[in-house]
């Protein structure tokens, strides 16, 4: 029998709920002497299982079934449906709305709206970089791009080619996994402890085998919530340069801290302004040196990743009105308060995460695995994220899940994560039993 037929046969046996998620497999000895084929045809069952999103490895665990066949796009980027969406993360307060759209009335009174349509110059790049500046350090250039997306595309494109080496962290933002097969780059994972990528490390990867570019989130990770410590961006920072690697830097949740100068003269810092301000305006920003502008604008024409004028001219409105540095202060306020509420109810459980975090990562206890935790809250109507979303070995998963917290209001988060504490103090033969 060929591995396609038997991973057939278990794939129909997933959907119809025969084997439920988080059940454990075979190992693939134990499968391949079930199904009587050779041990290697059981490794490319498991593989071709793993590569349609039905099953996930743990090192040193096993392999389980997932708990739902992940979208065609995984990027958690639509609302899942569920009563209490932890999986978005769009910050929204409650005033935004009047805010924007009173500014919007005075920006088309102004004549902005006709300006921002017509075929002359944007003015819009000289304000909307104002929000990259950080204490010490301001961009020689800064390049639009339609969303944040489009400016991690646009960066990845300028500094590798097909067959490049790009450094990660080993859990990251599912849009570079997305982007980097597209593109053709192979994903090298750095190890990483609880104060980001560890620099020896670093080193040792890039002396082995050439890196021709690293991504790294030294500004609350996503998904782990965490940021790099001033002695961690130091050495960091000297690893960086010995290596002599161009750095992405994501900072689309650097709006909520007081970010640092980037780690090196050859950084591109990525920011958007969908989570600073609005969702529906996705203006990204690539901040970088005057040196690497033409190659970066080159980037972004070729694939087609330009901004809309018109949303770039309102974007730079609302930055000149104070209204951007007013709803900043105002996500600000509401992380805070909303990641105390996390550590009031899940005290006494693994979550890690700074404190100013829109979202914070949970290892949960060993009777549970993140998949069966995921679908078991997506019976009581919570969607959560799995730690496999983001692991760039899928064979290598962590046992986790990523609590987004900005998406609902205070009182329906607070009722969430008690009815997640519950599960978690409970076991799955509790739940699915």
């Amino acid at each position: 029998m060929d591995f396609v037929t038997l991973a057939d046969a278990v794939a129909r046996r997933i959907v119809a709920g025969d084997l439920a998620p988080g059940t454990r497999l075979p190992t693939h000895r134990a499968f391949a002497r079930q199904h009587g084929v050779a041990a290697s045809t059981a490794t490319r069952v498991y593989q071709e299982l793993t590569r349609r999103g039905l099953i996930v490895g743990e090192v040193g665990r096993g392999t389980f079934v997932r708990a739902m066949r992940p979208a065609t796009d995984p990027v958690l980027a639509e609302p899942t449906g569920l009563r209490v969406d932890l999986e978005l993360n769009f910050p929204v307060q409650p005033e935004q709305r009047a805010r924007l759209a009173s500014s919007m009335a005075t920006f088309i009174r102004a004549g902005g709206a006709a300006n921002a349509l017509g075929a002359g110059p944007s003015s819009a790049v000289a304000d909307l970089a104002t929000l990259l500046v950080r204490p010490g350090w301001r961009p020689d250039r800064v390049v639009l791009t339609g969303s944040g997306r489009q400016a991690i595309a646009a960066a990845l494109a300028t500094c590798a080619r097909p067959g490049d080496r790009l450094g990660v962290e080993p859990l990251t933002y599912p849009v570079v996994k997305a982007i980097a097969a597209r593109l053709g780059l192979t994903l090298v994972p750095l190890d990483m402890d609880d104060e980001g990528i560890v620099p020896e490390r670093l080193r040792a990867v890039h002396r082995r085998t050439p890196l021709k570019a690293v991504y790294l989130q030294p500004d609350l990770h996503n998904p782990l919530g965490i940021s790099v410590p001033p002695d961690r961006r130091a050495a960091l920072a000297g690893a960086l340069d010995a290596c002599g690697v161009t750095v992405i830097e994501d900072a689309v949740y650097s709006f909520l801290t007081d970010a640092a100068a980037p780690l090196c003269d050859r950084s591109l810092v990525v920011d958007s302004l969908s989570k600073r301000v609005a969702p529906g305006l996705a203006v990204g920003l690539i901040g970088c040196s005057a040196a690497m502008e033409r190659r970066v604008a080159a980037a972004v024409r070729s694939g087609a990743w330009t901004p809309s004028a018109f949303a770039a001219e309102v974007g730079a409105h609302w930055v000149r009105d104070g209204t951007v540095a007013a709803i900043v202060a105002e996500k600000r306020a509401d992380a805070v308060r909303r990641h105390e509420l996390v550590r009031s109810v899940l005290a006494g459980f693994d979550v890690i995460g700074d404190p100013r975090s829109y979202h914070c990562w949970w290892r949960l206890p060993a009777r549970w695995r993140a998949e069966t935790f995921v679908a078991a809250a997506a019976r009581h109507g919570i969607a959560v994220t799995p730690g496999a979303a983001y692991a760039v070995q899928p064979n290598s998963t962590p046992n986790a899940v990523r609590l987004a917290l900005s998406a609902p209001p205070l009182d329906t988060l607070t009722a969430a994560l008690h009815t997640l504490r519950t599960l978690a103090e409970g076991s799955p033969d509790d739940e699915f039993s």
